[in-house]
């Protein structure tokens, strides 16, 4: 049954508008029975949460979706004349102390950290990049040997559009490769709308840093990454500040996961790569509901791929990010449990509060929920 409950954990005089967004009013008991489960959906879909908590909040979880701004970074992006939006940063994104409190009161054991969609490869100097990737790197190591079995982090490396240094990336990949806080590597989905990781032009110059993630064993993370340039479709969907909403990140990030994952199949590369392990935030987007139709698209044109596009769905993992139970249970349905890990999106402005609380309502055979609330995330970032 859906639930809503008030929010709990940091005060919202704490909160801004890179946190968590409105808690609507609660749905009661007998309200959802009076307005059965569809009415109740369309109640959720106005505004009130469904990934509200229910039963226990003992930390279990590893959470591969989470953002943070390590105060190095923070400060070299003021100097740098980028200071951050939305007024007062979120307390959480940066006070490891405070935000172990709040993992703990919801549920979370572990957090995998990266810059989310914060990363700002695409406008700074490759040098200034490439240390701008050190600092939150070298941050993420001290996370980690602070709180060893809170934090891990996936690794920042700099990137160019117009310019690429692939030798940069590769550089800092291999610096810190060996430090037990990471885990992986984190990607942009693209760079002002090129392909930048597979495309014809950049492709061959990144595979060096693709088949040095494979060796390692560092799945891929990927975020779409913010400003009018990089988001996918802008020029259909409009204005983000507009009446029509926020469009760039509710859609515009869901279509740039699935573009990401289809690129991954049709350039042969999850084949070139077989053991490399992709993970995609917002629970691939669009992907799970169009996976029929790229393969169906493959057999029109008589050039199949080696592989049922529903056998390439195995090479990815999605995150929890559905924000329905009834979503969530499709993509578990269609992918299978051991390729679901928790993901909150926090802090941003689509996070939910508690990330294991869809996973919670589903009501999974004991062993699928615990591979996805913690044992495929163990397994991708070998952890114990």
């Amino acid at each position: 049954m859906l639930a809503a409950v008030p929010k709990q954990g940091v005060k919202e005089d704490e909160m801004n508008d890179s946190d968590v967004s409105a808690q609507g009013p609660a749905i009661g008991r007998r309200d959802l029975v009076r307005l059965g489960a569809g009415a109740a959906m369309m109640t959720a879909l106005h505004g009130h949460k469904v990934w509200a908590q229910t039963g226990a909040t003992r930390p279990v979880s590893i959470d591969m979706n989470t953002r943070w701004a390590p105060e190095g970074y923070t400060r070299m992006m003021v100097n740098l004349g980028r200071e951050a939006r939305g007024g007062t940063p979120n307390p959480l994104n940066v006070d490891l102390e405070r935000r172990v409190k709040w993992m703990d009161e919801h549920g979370v054991q572990t957090q995998l950290l990266s810059l989310g969609n914060r990363m700002p490869w695409q406008w700074i100097p490759p040098d200034v990049g490439a240390n701008l990737a050190q600092v939150c790197n070298d941050a993420a190591i001290e996370a980690h040997k602070a709180f060893p079995d809170r934090f891990v982090a996936a690794v920042e490396v700099s990137f160019l559009n117009r310019a690429p240094n692939p030798d940069l990336a590769l550089k800092e990949l291999d610096r810190v490769a060996g430090e037990p806080a990471m885990r992986a590597l984190h990607l942009p989905n693209s760079l002002e709308g090129r392909d930048y990781l597979l495309g014809p032009e950049f492709g061959p110059l990144y595979a060096p840093l693709l088949a040095r993630a494979e060796e390692l064993g560092f799945p891929l993370l990927f975020h779409p990454l913010e400003g009018d340039a990089n988001v996918f479709s802008r020029s259909r969907l409009g204005d983000p500040m507009s009446v029509s909403g926020n469009l760039d990140v509710s859609l515009g990030f869901a279509f740039e996961h699935a573009h990401t994952a289809a690129r991954f199949v049709i350039t042969g590369a999850l084949d070139k790569y077989p053991k490399l392990e992709i993970v995609l935030p917002d629970s691939g987007g669009i992907l799970p509901f169009i996976a029929g139709r790229l393969q169906h698209d493959s057999e029109a044109r008589d050039q199949p791929n080696p592989k049922q596009v529903s056998e390439y769905l195995q090479r990815f993992h999605f995150d929890t990010l559905t924000y329905h139970p009834e979503t969530l249970r499709f993509l578990i349905d269609l992918v299978g449990p051991d390729r679901v890990v928790i993901g909150s999106g926090s802090f941003g402005p689509m996070s939910v509060e508690y990330p294991n609380a869809l996973v919670e309502q589903l009501k999974l055979p004991a062993a699928d929920r615990d591979k996805i609330l913690r044992g495929n995330a163990a397994r991708l970032l070998r952890l114990s």
